[in-house]
């Protein structure tokens, strides 16, 4: 196996754990002096930089009679017929699935990206790469990360495990034309920022919001001198905006980090497979931290060829796109649903009345959808996902009987 120069300098970077208690008034504690020149390195923690990282068997070899890493070598028990009996289960997978990453760098380059697999990190989904990015950069009880509630839940859990203080700066509600939307505001964010702030957290769509975050907003943040923290930016549903990912914008912008994962868009939460896009020194810090083998060879393997099959990929969400229209309209056009808000995404967010015991006997009914309504600026409000149309027919007229039964 060949490696690139960003995997064979493996050795040069390390990693760290912390855990305590959430104490919020340390972010504001005075700034370190800076121990690299590098705008990325310098915001790793200590410890992780000093770290040897762990070297598994196959970093050195993946070929011949291979006896150095205890597996069982006369594999699973799986019958002869078995569809995965000669899927070399016995073997440990490639560590840095560098050819995977090769077909994904190509896919979001599209014709004009600079993309290399060195800018990309595979993760056990994109809650991993969250995870980790709080722990290689952040010191517990010292360091910060900002958030921009309502958003998604795991950028707190993750802080509060690693006993990370947290900062949030709420997003603002906009009377956008056709629908009204939620969005950043970038002074207030920057305003909030302090030396300690080590990442600030962008949802784009945003959940539960489901609206893209302006790119010209986020511009703003990367370009503020009062700021030298990572940007993450969240696309975890960005195969169902018309905005474009902004993956490919890593390469321009050292603190962007753009995570992604195959569980929407591409239909398979059940593989488990994120991706973070950022600087080749970030990756290989991540590539430190990360379990030796965290992505499997059957993760791989399907997120392969599902990579092989764009024109169903685009054929699924323009079918999801089609079915939210409509979704939209019929929600619209019921006198108990208070508002509709614009979507970026596969769901749908709405106010209306009752929402938390509609959501109940929707629920025992067989029709799930997810209350949001103990979010901030979120009084009252459902969110469905689109799915199949007679999934959404029946979510539909669900909502209706239940809505007009408890209005009655």
């Amino acid at each position: 196996m060949t490696l690139g120069k960003t995997e064979l300098a493996v050795a040069t970077f390390g990693v760290g754990v912390g855990v305590g208690v959430l104490v919020h008034k340390l972010a504001t504690a005075p700034a370190r002096v800076p121990e690299h020149p590098s705008p990325v390195l310098r915001l790793i923690r200590p410890n992780v930089l000093r770290l040897t990282p762990y070297r598994c068997a196959r970093d050195d070899y993946d070929q011949g009679i291979l006896l150095d890493a205890n597996e069982n070598s006369l594999g699973p028990p799986l019958a002869s017929e078995h569809a995965l009996a000669s899927a070399g289960l016995e073997r440990y997978p490639c560590p840095y699935q560098r050819d995977l990453k090769t077909t994904i760098a190509a896919y979001r380059n599209g014709a004009t990206g600079t993309l290399t697999p060195d800018n990309l990190f595979l993760g056990v989904g994109s809650d991993e790469v969250i995870d980790l990015m709080i722990r290689v950069t952040c010191s517990p009880r010292e360091d910060a990360i900002l958030i921009t509630p309502p958003t998604y839940g795991m950028y707190s859990v993750c802080a509060n495990i690693h006993d990370v203080p947290i900062i949030s700066v709420p997003l603002v509600a906009t009377a956008t034309t056709p629908l009204p939307s939620f969005h950043i505001d970038p002074k207030a964010i920057l305003k909030a920022v302090t030396p300690r702030t080590k990442i600030i957290f962008l949802c784009s769509p945003g959940n539960p919001t489901a609206n893209v975050i302006r790119l010209a907003d986020i511009q703003a943040i990367l370009n503020a001198k009062q700021y030298k923290g990572f940007v993450v930016v969240d696309e975890a549903y960005i195969d169902f905006a018309e905005q474009a990912s902004l993956c490919t914008l890593v390469t321009a912008h050292r603190r962007l980090v753009v995570a992604q994962t195959l569980s929407k868009g591409f239909g398979l939460a059940g593989i488990r497979l994120g991706v973070a896009f950022g600087d080749p020194e970030l990756i290989q810090i991540l590539n430190n931290v990360k379990a030796p083998y965290n992505i499997n060879k059957l993760t791989a393997k399907v997120a392969r060829e599902a990579f092989e099959n764009v024109p169903l990929l685009q054929a699924k969400v323009e079918l999801i796109l089609s079915e939210k229209t409509r979704v939209i309209a019929a929600l619209q056009a019921l006198p108990f649903v208070q508002q509709v808000y614009a979507s970026d995404a596969n769901f749908v967010l709405f106010k209306c009345s009752n929402a938390f015991r509609v959501y109940k006997e929707m629920a025992e009914a067989g029709v799930v959808i997810r209350y949001r309504g103990n979010q901030l600026l979120l009084d009252d409000c459902l969110r469905a996902t689109i799915g199949s149309p007679d999934e959404n027919d029946r979510m539909l007229a669900l909502f209706a009987e239940v809505s007009t039964r408890l209005l009655q």
